[in-house]
């Protein structure tokens, strides 16, 4: 009998459910009734505390389309896990927990965080497989993430109902994307939705750049521009700050985001009235769309693959196309950023998008 462990950590994103339901009927297909699988509730909270239940068959029916996740999720910082709270030692928790379940395997679906304790896991001895789950698609080591292409098709969808009020109004609007750490998700909606600036964290702007754009653009008879803003864009000063002292910048900002700074330092340059859009969770929300679905049900198979022939310590990934498997040790704790010369930033400035710089 093969026992095997589901858990989904972090932000929730669509297309969790759909690579659930990948790994279980592959599971199914490959053990057939001599496989259980356990479905642990509210990420490493659950195998924290020993929350979770047997799944059966019916339980993965009818999920591919489902946004969120079945199981439950939750934020449990890696910095944390070996800090003992309210006198439990997690680490040991999760390991005494695996034990009782009886689990031949564990498999985690998660960006970044998830990563660096699933690789801890896997350093304790537990047996563990990954699946690359992010909007941010900011993961070491695979070319795409799931969750991404359907947050950048809500995105796009944004980006391209603020042109049609933009233009009959004769605005400049702002759209916030989501993005702390990295930008791909707001360069792709951005060149997508054919915005006119598109702001990065890999990226600093330079606010009088940006003022010259929008008049440039007026002088040519564009009444409108359109401004793709990830959170996490900086300033070229705030670029130059110690952590410390950009926290503290950041904290004491008298804005709810850089996107409403950026608003009003525009405003006061160019004396243009300038709109601030922030699609916020609603990026996260909904169906997987088309490309995450198969892409999922691709993750699912490698991993249950990799459980079949007792291949653990990995993370599936998308490289070049083929499905791969990389080792967890290389991806924890590294993130993948957008890289200043990449195709995507050099066709865009190709056809004339900024990027504040």
């Amino acid at each position: 009998m093969k026992r095997v462990g589901i858990l989904t950590s972090g932000g929730d994103c669509q297309g969790l459910n759909a690579s659930i339901r990948g790994v279980a009927k592959t599971l199914y297909e490959e053990f057939g009734d001599e496989v259980e699988i356990y479905g642990i509730q509210n990420g490493y909270y659950g195998l924290i505390h020993g929350k979770y239940k047997k799944m059966t068959k019916s339980d993965f029916s009818g999920i591919l389309t489902v946004g969120g996740t079945i199981l439950g999720t939750s934020r449990q910082p890696f910095k944390m896990m070996r800090v003992e709270e309210d006198n439990v030692d997690k680490v040991k928790n999760m390991k005494d927990n695996y034990k009782k379940m009886g689990l031949d395997c564990l498999v985690i679906l998660g960006g970044n965080g998830t990563h660096k304790s699933a690789n801890m896991l896997s350093e304790e001895g537990l047996n563990v497989v990954t699946l690359p789950k992010t909007i941010d698609n900011d993961v070491w080591g695979t070319d795409m993430t799931f969750g991404f292409q359907s947050a950048c098709d809500l995105a796009t969808q944004v980006i391209d109902c603020i042109h049609t009020t933009a233009t009959s109004h004769g605005r400049v609007f702002i759209v916030e994307v989501m993005g702390h750490k990295v930008g791909w998700l707001n360069l792709y909606a951005g060149i997508a939705g054919g915005a006119d600036i598109i702001l990065l964290p890999e990226i600093p702007y330079d606010i009088d750049k940006l003022a010259d754009v929008i008049n440039k653009r007026e002088a040519a008879g564009k009444s409108f521009s359109i401004i793709a803003v990830a959170e996490g864009a900086v300033s070229k000063e705030e670029a130059k700050m110690k952590k410390k002292e950009f926290k503290a910048e950041r904290a004491a900002m008298p804005y709810p985001s850089v996107s409403y700074k950026i608003a009003k330092e525009l405003g006061d340059k160019t004396g243009h009235e300038i709109r601030v859009t922030v699609p916020g969770h609603f990026q996260r929300g909904g169906s997987p769309c088309s490309y995450d679905r198969v892409l999922c049900t691709r993750f699912g198979a490698a991993a249950a693959r990799l459980i079949k022939n007792n291949q653990y310590g990995y993370m599936v990934a998308l490289q070049n196309n083929k499905i791969v498997p990389v080792p967890l040790g290389e991806v924890a704790g590294k993130l993948k950023k957008v890289p200043v010369d990449c195709d995507e930033i050099l066709a865009a400035r190709s056809i004339g998008i900024s990027f504040g710089d």
